[in-house]
């Protein structure tokens, strides 16, 4: 196991270094397009949340470290990389800031923007009608399904048959209250990041893990012993997190997503961390975060 455990990084950071090494130094025609693109930095009223971030030539972004293909740590350069922070990028191109980006699990999303930690929370979360209570929200920039994995050799066919069987997802993630309500007799082993999850059903203290497809398949690659089972269990929008109330940081940001999707930003940089490897298309999400929020 442990020599397929990094294979998913592996791809990733082999393809960075092909598209370096192939000429990536027109920045605005190739990475740039699905990160930082060639937007020009914005003039913003004073005392604005957007104006502060300039001044202070930094935005803090919590995202995740071990979850690929949306934000990991590349094991050869050490940098963060990833679906999300494409997004933190474009979105720090905007206000003509450099981004900081620190890991934000599925437990400390929501306290990190509440204590200051992060300015914005870019870290494969959901939007519910839970967390808008305590949170704001960008409109959804992706779209996963929720699924369950397990070993190849697994009679596991689908969510039905988890009753007595362990099941390992992240705490404060939307499955913890999904598994709950679907596989009620489930055995559910909670923890603090998904990389802990792929270890535990690798050494067989759990039968399955239950999340995000996309994050499920990106274990897949790592690991060829898994597959995905059954139906999708729920529809899962990602959302930016914002701080609750902050309603002028929420319009910028979400005028960033949008027009991230509408200039061909968001197909390149699914084709280059998604796309590429599962062979699988997909169009940016058109659901509005009001219909987001009658979801979940």
């Amino acid at each position: 196991m442990q020599t397929t455990r990094w294979r998913w990084l592996a791809v990733l950071a082999l393809a960075l270094g092909m598209l370096v090494a192939a000429g990536c130094g027109d920045d605005d025609e190739q990475a740039g397009s699905a990160a930082t693109a060639t937007t020009e930095a914005r003039t913003f009223a004073a005392g604005t949340t957007m104006a502060k971030l300039q001044d202070e030539g930094e935005i803090t972004i919590g995202v995740k470290f071990d979850v690929p293909p949306f934000g990991f740590k590349n094991p050869q350069s050490g940098e963060v990389e990833g679906f999300d922070v494409d997004l933190g990028k474009r979105i720090a191109d905007a206000l003509g800031v450099k981004p900081k980006f620190i890991e934000a699990v599925s437990d400390n999303r929501i306290p990190f923007l509440k204590d200051g930690t992060a300015d914005l929370i870019l870290s494969t979360m959901t939007i519910t009608s839970e967390r808008d209570k305590e949170i704001d929200f960008s409109e959804p920039y992706f779209v996963a399904r929720g699924r369950v994995l397990v070993k190849d050799d697994s009679k596991i066919a689908g969510v039905d048959d988890l009753a007595g069987k362990k099941v390992c997802t992240a705490l404060g993630s939307t499955y913890e209250e999904t598994l709950k309500k679907q596989a009620p007799k489930a055995e559910l082993r909670l923890v603090d990041s998904y990389s802990e999850c792929l270890e535990l059903i690798q050494n067989g203290a759990v039968d399955a893990i239950s999340t995000d497809d996309v994050i499920l398949t990106g274990m897949i690659i790592q690991d060829d012993s898994l597959k995905l089972v059954g139906e999708p269990l729920t529809t899962e929008p990602y959302g930016a997190g914002i701080k609750e109330g902050n309603d002028e940081f929420q319009t910028f940001v979400t005028d960033v997503v949008s027009e991230w999707k509408q200039d061909g930003g968001w197909e390149a940089a699914y084709q280059k961390w998604i796309g590429q490897f599962t062979d699988e298309e997909q169009d940016p999400p058109t659901m509005t975060l009001a219909e987001a929020l009658k979801l979940n």
